[in-house]
C-alpha cells in the first residue's frame, strides 16, 4: 500500500490460509456466502449477527470459525466480541462489516421510527465496529476494515429514503477513515454492491435490474480485495452507469430517474 499516484490504494489481499477474518452480518445473505466462500480458501473466521442459532448451523460446517452473536444496534455489545476475538487469535487482519436493514419508503410512508432504526444498524452500528477494532489494527500496523455501503449512496433513488442517505454517509466516512488509517497501514475498503439477491431486496416490489446472486456477490468482494483498490463495485455494467449519471446536474438527474423509474 502506498501513496503514489499509481500505487495501490489498499495492501491486496490475495492469501487467505490462516488469515483472521470477522464478519459482522454473517447469518444470512453476502455475509453467509463470504464466509463460506472464505473458509473454503482456508480463513479463520469470527462470525457476527443477531441470529446465533443461524451462525451457529453456519459455523457447523467450517474448519476453524468462532461465533459470536451480537446486535450492532447495541453499542456496548462490540467491545467484548473484540476481546473474545484477541483471547482467541491475538489479533486480527480484516474485519468486513456488513449488517445493514431495509425498508422501502416514500415520503409519505417516513416514520422517525424506521428512520432511526436504519441509521443505527447500518452507519452507527458500523462506526461502533471501526471504533472497536482500530485500536487494535494501529498496534499491529496492518490490517484491513471494510464496510459494504450500496450504489444507492451515490445519488438519490425512489424508495431509498432512509436506506439512501445511511449508505451515503457509510460512503463518506470510509473515504475520511482512509485518509486517517492508511498512511498507518490500515486497508479500508469501501463496498458498493447493486442489486443482490437476498431477504432484504426480495420486498422490492419492482424489476431490479442487473440482479445477482449473494454467492456472486461474494466472488466479486474477494476479487476486489485481491485488487487492492478503495472502492470495490459490482456489477459494473450497471454500477458504471449508475457513476456515470451522479456526475449528471440536478436538472437532468432527478428527471431522469423520475423518468426512468416512473416513480
Amino acid at each position: 500500500m502506498g501513496m503514489g499516484w499509481f500505487d495501490s490504494l489498499n495492501t491486496p489481499i490475495t492469501d487467505w490460509a490462516g488469515r483472521r477474518v470477522w464478519i459482522v452480518g454473517a447469518s444470512s445473505g453476502i455475509g453467509a456466502a463470504l464466509a463460506v466462500e472464505l473458509d473454503a480458501r482456508g480463513a479463520r473466521l469470527a462470525l457476527s449477527a443477531r441470529n446465533a442459532e443461524a451462525l451457529r448451523a453456519l459455523a457447523g460446517a467450517f474448519r476453524d470459525a468462532i461465533v459470536l452473536p451480537l446486535d450492532v444496534t447495541d453499542a456496548g455489545a462490540f467491545t467484548p466480541a473484540m476481546m473474545q476475538i484477541l483471547d482467541a487469535w491475538g489479533g486480527l487482519d480484516l474485519i468486513i462489516l456488513n449488517a445493514g436493514t431495509y425498508t422501502p419508503l416514500r415520503a409519505w410512508d417516513l416514520t422517525t421510527d424506521t428512520a432511526r432504526q436504519t441509521v443505527h444498524t447500518n452507519l452507527l452500528g458500523v462506526m461502533d465496529g471501526v471504533a472497536a477494532v482500530v485500536p487494535q489494527l494501529l498496534l499491529q500496523g496492518h490490517g484491513a476494515i471494510a464496510i459494504v455501503g450500496s450504489v444507492a449512496g451515490y445519488r438519490g433513488l425512489p424508495k431509498a429514503l432512509a436506506y439512501g442517505p445511511s449508505k451515503a454517509a457509510l460512503i463518506n466516512f470510509a473515504e475520511t477513515l482512509y485518509l486517517d488509517l492508511a498512511p498507518r497501514g490500515v486497508s479500508v475498503f469501501i463496498i458498493n454492491p447493486g442489486f443482490v439477491a437476498t431477504a432484504l431486496t426480495a420486498q422490492n416490489d419492482f424489476e431490479m435490474p442487473a440482479l445477482i446472486s449473494a454467492e456472486n456477490a461474494a466472488a466479486r468482494i474477494i476479487s476486489g480485495f485481491a485488487g487492492g483498490g478503495f472502492e470495490i463495485h459490482f456489477p459494473q455494467r450497471f454500477t458504471r452507469v449508475l457513476k456515470l449519471l451522479r456526475l449528471l446536474p440536478d436538472r437532468v438527474y432527478l428527471k431522469l430517474i423520475a423518468r426512468g423509474t416512473g416513480l
